[in-house]
């Protein structure tokens, strides 16, 4: 690995339930020495990609990564133009919706809008979503590139629960089911309990760029309300597309 993946490795151990990191937690779960991992840490906070608390000595990221986001949303205001519109649908559905942006090889979860059931779906901000045994990635794979579904569906893919899609064909057959319909519905295939559907937000070339979904219990969705979620899913993620693409709303009109 090279030292700039090195540190991006680091970075990525932060998160919602876990902001701050001590030195000795970091070089143990990056499998780093602890040379290693305070020389790449101070490059990063060097940039401000992280920054260390003068209390605890734990570090945290750094204002450094807020600056460069906030550059790319002046340039593509996914979730400025996105955000609204899930929080529609959280009104409509009353479940939760959550939204996501494609990062290499998994769906990064970039806004969570929560019910105020006690019994709902926890997502967080920033939680990675792989595509094959998600709504929110199958939806992502009916429209995502060659390239992309094929990275994804070759070699051994991870079985989460005793539903999860594992096989190519399987997979491949749910994907064109999402393109038919324009949702993808996942019925337990990430995790026990919870039944989640999906649609894709696409750019001007038709090729989708993220997703928006709406996950809840199981226990409490009946077949009718996945329909329903699955249609307004839909309506939002192609109202998204069309706000994001401009000038080239004839374009997503054709390939709709």
């Amino acid at each position: 690995m090279s030292t700039v993946g090195k540190a991006i490795s680091l970075l990525e151990l932060f998160s919602v339930d876990e902001p701050e990191l001590g030195l000795s937690d970091l070089a143990r779960r990056s499998g780093f020495d602890k040379a290693t991992t305070r020389r790449l840490l101070v490059a990063l906070a060097g940039h401000g990609f992280v920054e260390q608390d003068t209390g605890t000595r734990h570090y945290r990221l750094g204002a450094g990564l807020s600056r460069l986001a906030r550059i790319r949303e002046a340039r593509f205001p996914f979730l400025q133009t996105a955000v609204p519109l899930v929080r529609d649908l959280a009104a409509l559905t009353v479940e939760t919706v959550h939204l996501s942006e494609f990062g290499v090889d998994r769906l990064v979860t970039v806004h969570v809008e929560h019910p105020a059931w006690a019994n709902r779906v926890n997502i967080d901000i920033g939680q990675l979503l792989p595509l094959h045994s998600t709504a929110s990635g199958i939806a992502y794979l009916a429209f995502a590139r060659d390239e992309t579904v094929k990275a994804c569906l070759t070699g051994s893919l991870d079985a989460f629960t005793a539903h999860t899609l594992i096989e190519a064909a399987a997979i491949s057959r749910s994907m064109g089911e999402a393109r038919e319909r324009g949702y993808s519905i996942c019925d337990q295939g990430y995790e026990e309990g919870v039944i989640s559907v999906a649609a894709a937000i696409r750019g001007a070339d038709g090729f989708a760029l993220g997703t928006i979904a709406v996950a809840a219990p199981k226990a409490r969705t009946t077949a009718a309300a996945i329909a329903e979620r699955g249609l307004a899913v839909r309506t939002a993620a192609r109202e998204v597309s069309m706000r994001l693409n401009g000038e080239n709303l004839q374009i997503l009109r054709r390939q709709a």
